[in-house]
């Protein structure tokens, strides 16, 4: 359990704020877009979920107290540096090895919101794809392959306006590294601002509509339940939507 103190004095990142915690210690940040999940090289600490040292290792934060050992946070998962919203961290590292076994299990559920360059031709739709995942010199892509990848989509909005762009909700019952992407861009729905699998020519010319460059993805709610010292807790965060996203829909 940790003490309000201890949320309130975390170094936090530059626009990374608390959304929701709990007497377990476990607890909801607030990431926005550009922001690293950690840092993943000497120097980037500054540009991080907090502004503190990272061991890879362990994935955990750490950072000197007034008064007797570091302080530690471990985090519990990741997100894109473009995506925004909802990340997990814990203050206990045997509740943190447990909500990540969770993770594992597939027992945490995940809401995203993107913008998308089209229109869904159905909704709601169960997307199952078979995706392959690389990583070569810390660059991850991915592709056609053969790792079973689904996810759930309903459209929320269309907007008004040329080319047509459309706001939809995404929960991934498999967490792929760069799932939502991939499978919004192979359906011909490119997510706005994707660099890497989006439509390059209207993402420039979207930029120069709006000067706003982001990656349009963001992790809207995470919820579940979990049983740590012998109690069963329900854990909910809501990550409020950017107001570009409904800029950009008008």
């Amino acid at each position: 359990m940790k003490a309000e103190a201890f949320w309130a004095a975390l170094p936090l990142g530059r626009g990374v704020s608390v959304l929701a915690h709990d007497a377990s210690g476990l607890a909801a940040l607030d990431k926005p877009a550009g922001v690293l999940s950690h840092p993943n090289a000497p120097g980037e600490a500054g540009r991080s979920l907090l502004n503190a040292a990272y061991t890879l290792g362990e994935e955990v934060y750490h950072w000197p107290s007034a008064s007797g050992p570091p302080q530690r946070l471990w985090l519990l998962n990741r997100l894109d540096s473009a995506t925004s919203g909802v990340l997990l961290v814990a203050a206990d590292a045997a509740l943190a090895e447990m909500i990540r076994a969770q993770f594992k299990r597939k027992q945490v559920r995940k809401i995203y919101v993107a913008l998308v360059f089209g229109r869904a031709a159905r909704s709601p739709e169960v997307w199952r794809d078979r995706l392959a995942v690389e990583k070569k010199s810390g660059i991850v892509r991915t592709g056609a392959g053969h790792i079973p990848s689904e996810s759930r989509m309903s459209v929320v909005q269309v907007g008004a306006g040329e080319p047509p762009r459309s706001l939809l909700r995404l929960e991934p019952k498999t967490g792929r590294s760069h799932q939502l992407r991939v499978q919004c861009a192979e359906r011909h729905l490119p997510i706005v601002g994707d660099q890497t699998y989006g439509d390059f020519r209207r993402n420039r010319d979207f930029a120069k509509l709006t000067g706003t460059k982001r990656l349009f993805l963001h992790s809207l709610e995470t919820s579940f339940t979990y049983e740590f010292g012998g109690r069963a807790r329900s854990f909910s965060a809501q990550s409020p939507l950017p107001p570009e996203f409904a800029e950009a829909l008008r």
